[in-house]
Formats: C-alpha cells, sequence, structure tokens
C-alpha cells in the first residue's frame, strides 16, 4: 500500500506516525483507517528492531477531531454495523501491538479521535488538548470502542456522563482522572516526553513488554480469564535466556543484556 495520508518517520528504530489532513482537523475517513490497518497488520513486520510507535495529528489543532462525518451521509443500520466493526478491528489492532504505542495528542482529540487515543498503550497530551465523545450531538454513539474504553480508563460514573452530555473535557481533567499519562506544553516536548519513554521501555525484557501487553489486554476480555492468561504468560518468560540473563544481572548488580528470546 502506498501512504497517502499516513506519513512514517523513523529515529532511533523508534516510529512516529502521523496523520495527515490538517486541513480536515486530521479527521479519521476509511483511507486512513485503511492505511492504519494495513501500517499495524502487515507492514510494521517490516522493522524488525521496532522499539515503538508514537501515533500523532499533523499540526497542533487536532490529535484527530473525530470521523469524517462527511462518509456517514446515506449509512443504514447494517451500514453502521460494518462500519463500526472496521473502526473497532482496526483499534484492536493498535491496542494488540507487541511493542508500546504512545498517543500525542496535539489539540483535539473527539469522538473517533478520542478512541483512537485510548486504542494506544500511552497517551501524552498537550495543554491545548481536549477529549471528549460527542456522538449523541450527532444522534448516534461512539462506535470504535469508545463506551468500552473510556469506562476503563476514567470509570463508569464520568464516562458516562461525558458520553450523555457530548462535553469534552481539557488536558488537565484528562489527567486528573486517568485518561492521560503526562500533560505537557508543546507537541515537541510532549514527542520528546514520547521518545524517552519508549527508550527506556526499549531496555527492558522484550518478551515481558510484550507479554504484560497481552496480559493487561486479557483483563478486559470477557472470554479470557485475565489471571489465567498472566499464569501461562509468566511460565512462557520465566522460560526465556532474557529471564536468565535478568537475574544473572541482578544478583550480579549489573546491566541487563537482553535479546529477545
Amino acid at each position: 500500500m502506498t501512504y497517502n495520508i499516513l506519513q512514517l518517520e523513523q529515529e532511533d528504530d523508534i516510529l512516529t506516525l502521523t496523520i495527515n489532513r490538517e486541513k480536515s482537523l486530521n479527521a479519521l475517513n476509511h483511507q486512513t483507517l485503511d492505511e492504519i490497518n494495513y501500517f499495524f497488520g502487515q507492514d510494521a513486520a517490516n522493522y524488525p528492531k521496532l522499539k515503538g510507535i508514537i501515533l500523532t495529528g499533523a499540526g497542533e489543532k487536532a490529535f484527530v477531531a473525530g470521523a469524517d462525518i462527511k462518509e456517514f451521509v446515506g449509512l443504514d443500520a447494517t451500514a453502521g454495523e460494518m462500519l463500526s466493526r472496521k473502526g473497532q478491528d482496526v483499534l484492536f489492532r493498535i491496542e494488540q501491538f507487541s511493542k508500546p504505542v504512545v498517543a500525542v495528542v496535539n489539540g483535539f482529540a473527539l469522538g473517533g479521535g478520542c478512541e483512537l487515543a485510548m486504542a494506544c498503550h500511552l497517551r501524552i497530551a498537550t495543554e491545548h488538548a481536549k477529549f471528549g465523545q460527542p456522538e449523541v450531538n450527532l444522534g448516534i454513539i461512539p462506535g470504535y470502542g469508545g463506551t468500552q474504553r473510556l469506562i476503563q480508563y476514567i470509570g463508569k460514573t464520568k464516562a458516562i456522563e461525558l458520553m450523555l452530555t457530548g462535553d469534552m473535557i481539557d488536558a488537565e481533567d484528562a489527567f486528573k482522572l486517568g485518561l492521560v499519562n503526562y500533560v505537557l506544553p508543546t507537541k515537541a516536548e510532549a514527542i520528546s516526553k514520547a521518545i524517552n519513554l519508549i527508550q527506556k521501555i526499549s531496555q527492558k525484557g522484550p518478551v515481558a513488554i510484550t507479554k504484560v501487553i497481552e496480559s493487561v489486554n486479557a483483563y478486559f476480555q470477557s472470554d479470557t480469564n485475565g489471571f489465567e492468561s498472566e499464569i501461562q504468560k509468566f511460565g512462557i518468560t520465566a522460560g526465556t535466556t532474557d529471564f536468565q540473563e535478568g537475574a544473572a544481572a541482578f544478583i550480579e548488580k549489573r546491566k541487563p543484556h537482553f535479546k529477545g528470546a
């Protein structure tokens, strides 16, 4: 696939993916979803030394200001279900990705944009960021996982208020509620923080990082026993040479040299 919207920039085995539809406030249209899906489903495998991914939006006004409402015109119940399923499938690819994905939210993250940010493992906001699920203003509901993930992050009481009223919250409130990990003054500082986090994580055991992501995700999967999943993945990591190296390094009071096996 040729990327027409998604811009990829690599530095020190960290990829920054920028959604470049600045004139449309980076609205999440079909093409954007297709390109994100292709990257996480196929193209990411072409970066074997990848440490992590930063996902952001072009410009200073918006991360993703929502779905492209022009593509909603003419939807019926069947088409609506297909669109929702497509969006959820794409966001699951991000959530289940084996390396850390950090959203740098530089402005509006509304509707599908908020859902996209929540699918990432970590979120860093700029001070002028705004979050919300305002779909009820259009007479519909969040469809890309918003009704489920927002509750996971901030709890039912506040999540249902935001989704019923369509109100936005600013970056500071998002931080207080636990929706974002950090708030920085500028996009450049937020990107720098994301890089620092990914670099820090990359020094840990690679297999362990993947299994932490899988185990945390299992908590929210209704057909999976999260505790049993943890037991199995603990066993997997206990059988790795990385664990042997990590334990030896701890005893010998030195830095471990993980190989991802």
